[in-house]
C-alpha cells in the first residue's frame, strides 16, 4: 500500500514486537522505554492503552508486561484465515525435529520478507527472531524472485545496493535454475549468512549517510560472494546457508518460503536428504491450497 505511514501506530506495534521477541516475556516500563527509545509519556500512554484493552498485561506484584490475552484470540483467528501459514508452521516444526536444524518461514510484505516463525530444537544461537525484517532486494529472497514477474524481477534487483554487471549478469541463471530444481540453496559460509543476515535487518533510518553507504557496500560484497558459480563437483563437501522452497497459494503464487538453515558444511548426501524433505514439504502443502499446481520437483544431481 503505497502513501505516508503513521509514526504513532509505528510506535504501538514496536511494542508489542518488542514484547514478542523471545526472551522478552516479562518487560518493566523502563525496559520498554529504553529498549524502544519513547519518552516515559509516550511508553506510558501506549502501555496503558494497549493494558486497558487487554492486547498487553501487567503483573501487578512484579510490575512487568508481557503479551495479552485478546492476542492469543487474534493469533486463533489468524490461524483460521491463513491456513497455509499453519500448514507451513507445523511442518517447520516437523522439519527442525527431523533434521536438527533450526528451520523458518519467510512472507514478503511488499518490499519487505518477514520472518515468521523460527523453529529450533537445540540452544545453539540462531540469530532469526519472530518478526525480523529483511529487505525484499538482491541477495535476499532468492526463492520469490524466481517465480516473480520479469519487472518484479528488475525491481527486486535495482531495490539492492549491488552495482556490479558480473553479479547482475548471473542473477537470470540462478533464478532459472532456482525455478527448474525447486528450491533455493544459499552456500555462504555462516559467518558470511550470519553478517548478511545482521545487516540486511539493521535499520537504516536515521543513520548518517557515510554508514549507509558502508552497509550497502558490505551487502554488495557479500552478494557477489553468494553469487559464485555453482560447479563445484557433485561429492565435494559445502558450507550450506539455508536451504528454501516456495509454497505455492490457489492463485499458483508464492505465498511464502519454506527454509532449513544448516549453517554448515553438508556432504553430497546430507544435502540430497534436506533438499528432497524440505522440497516434499513445500509441495504437500501448496497441493493443499492448489491441488491442481505440481508440486515442485528437486532434479538437481
Amino acid at each position: 500500500m503505497r502513501g505516508s505511514t503513521s509514526a504513532p501506530t509505528v510506535r504501538v506495534l514496536d511494542v508489542l514486537e518488542l514484547l514478542a521477541r523471545p526472551g522478552n516475556e516479562r518487560l518493566r516500563f523502563s525496559d520498554v522505554a529504553r529498549e524502544l527509545d519513547l519518552t516515559q509519556a509516550t511508553a506510558h500512554a501506549i502501555l496503558k492503552t494497549l493494558t486497558d484493552r487487554g492486547w498487553v498485561a501487567r503483573d501487578p506484584d512484579g510490575k512487568a508486561f508481557s503479551l495479552g490475552p485478546v492476542l492469543a484470540a487474534v493469533a486463533a483467528r489468524a490461524e483460521a484465515v491463513r491456513p497455509l501459514s499453519g500448514l507451513a508452521l507445523a511442518r517447520a516444526r516437523e522439519l527442525a525435529r527431523r533434521t536438527g536444524y533450526p528451520t523458518t518461514i519467510v512472507e514478503r510484505v511488499n518490499d519487505t520478507l518477514v520472518i515468521s516463525a523460527p523453529e529450533t530444537v537445540t540452544d545453539e544461537q540462531f540469530p532469526v527472531f519472530p518478526g525480523d525484517r529483511i529487505p525484499y532486494a538482491l541477495p535476499f529472497g532468492v526463492a520469490f524472485a524466481a517465480w516473480d514477474a520479469p519487472e518484479e524481477q528488475s525491481a527486486w534487483i535495482r531495490r539492492s545496493p549491488v552495482t556490479d554487471p558480473v553479479v547482475i549478469d548471473r542473477i537470470d541463471a540462478v533464478l532459472a535454475r532456482t525455478r527448474d530444481r525447486g528450491y533455493d540453496i544459499d552456500r555462504a559460509t555462516p559467518a558470511l549468512a550470519r553478517a548478511t543476515q545482521l545487516v540486511g535487518t539493521l535499520e537504516r533510518d536515521g543513520l548518517p549517510a557515510h554508514v549507509r553507504q558502508i552497509m550497502d557496500q558490505l551487502m554488495a560484497e557479500c552478494a557477489s560472494i553468494i553469487f559464485l558459480p555453482d560447479d563445484d563437483p557433485a561429492n565435494r563437501t559445502h558450507p550450506i546457508a539455508t536451504l528454501s522452497a516456495p509454497v505455492f497459494d490457489h492463485r499458483h503464487r508464492v505465498a511464502l518460503l519454506l527454509a532449513v538453515n544448516p549453517m554448515r558444511a553438508l556432504t553430497a548426501a546430507q544435502l540430497s536428504t534436506l533438499r528432497s524433505e524440505l522440497v516434499e514439504a513445500a509441495g504437500e502443502i501448496s497441493a493443499s491450497a492448489a491441488p491442481d499446481w505440481p508440486a515442485p520437483v528437486s532434479n538437481v544431481r
